[in-house]
């Protein structure tokens, strides 16, 4: 966090503008989070909990994260701590937006899978509790997960998942998901010599609900040189299958320093843990609009202004559109 949030411009918009998130809301939905983690008791970034897994109605709780990839997540978006003896040189790790509000939502279970209707029923409980609040109450939504959609059932977009994201998108709530990690499969091949394995780059590798339209599909580049190495290996590629570009930005996803779920307080150096993926991408840009949104409160309950904002100034890398 402490290289990526410069390179992203995060750290001196936060020196120069302020951009804090003071006052944003942010849903995560995603495996959970260890709300113990210090990370996250600077600023009491926790707003509430839901465990959205269990049958029934979502359920306020700890919805304690068993594998440790929401707590990950949110630890992009938002939090600090200061660690002087992990980084050295600045001593301490922000979220991008430090001070944003959490809304978590565990919709995937303690294996770090999920189901539509767990999905559903938390995107239903923001729409309510947005409802019932004079003003948006949640901002903006964060999913850093995704998966297959049956094409001949529901065309690329439009799956139950997609609607009722689409629903949030016109209340008025920023939409970010991560467009997946299928950018390379590998295949396996048998000869005379037994198995041999196989990777295969893949474009049309967009997952659902990240083939929305409305809403910003985040990519993974790499966090220390993207304009040398560009766009991440695993990054799913576009176009979507029905011919729509996506992702709309890439922001770093390599090797991504942010919360481990298995600290232990006494040992700083436990306290936080690498990852890759677009589900360490997703959390940037969820985590600059955050920000974005706490200096330039015009632009709240406008999505489409804040995405079309947000494509006009990000760096163009000179890759291919559809990467």
């Amino acid at each position: 966090l402490d290289t990526s949030a410069h390179r992203i411009q995060a750290y001196t918009a936060r020196l120069g503008y302020d951009c804090t998130g003071k006052g944003i809301h942010w849903a995560v939905l995603d495996t959970g989070i260890k709300s113990a983690h210090p990370h996250f008791s600077q600023y009491d970034n926790i707003a509430a909990t839901w465990n959205c897994c269990a049958a029934g109605e979502a359920i306020q709780d700890e919805a304690e994260d068993a594998t440790g990839h929401g707590t990950h997540v949110a630890g992009i978006i938002a939090g600090s701590e200061s660690v002087t003896s992990i980084v050295e040189e600045r001593g301490r790790y922000d979220g991008i937006a430090p001070q944003a509000k959490l809304h978590i939502y565990k919709v995937l279970d303690d294996s770090g899978r999920g189901r539509d209707s767990s999905l559903i029923k938390a995107l239903d409980h923001i729409a309510e509790t947005n409802e019932r609040s004079p003003e948006l109450k949640i901002h903006g939504v964060n999913l850093s997960l995704g998966g297959p959609f049956d094409a001949n059932v529901y065309g690329c977009g439009h799956s139950p998942v997609c609607r009722e994201l689409r629903r949030l998108w016109r209340m008025g709530v920023v939409v970010c998901i991560a467009a997946g990690n299928q950018g390379v499969m590998t295949v396996q091949s048998f000869g005379p010599e037994g198995p041999r394995p196989t990777q295969l780059s893949l474009d049309l590798s967009i997952g659902d609900p990240a083939n929305l339209e409305e809403a910003i599909a985040v990519g993974s580049v790499n966090k220390d040189f993207p304009h040398l190495y560009g766009v991440s290996y695993f990054s799913s590629r576009g176009p979507t299958a029905d011919g729509r570009v996506k992702p709309d930005v890439v922001a770093p996803g390599e090797k991504i320093t942010s919360c481990n779920h298995r600290f232990h307080s006494a040992d700083p150096t436990s306290h936080y843990v690498q990852m890759s993926g677009t589900s360490m991408a997703c959390p940037h840009v969820s985590g600059i609009l955050a920000g974005f949104l706490s200096v330039r409160g015009e632009f709240i309950g406008r999505p489409d202004e804040v995405k079309r904002f947000l494509l006009e100034h990000s760096i163009d890398l000179g890759r291919d559109q559809y990467h």
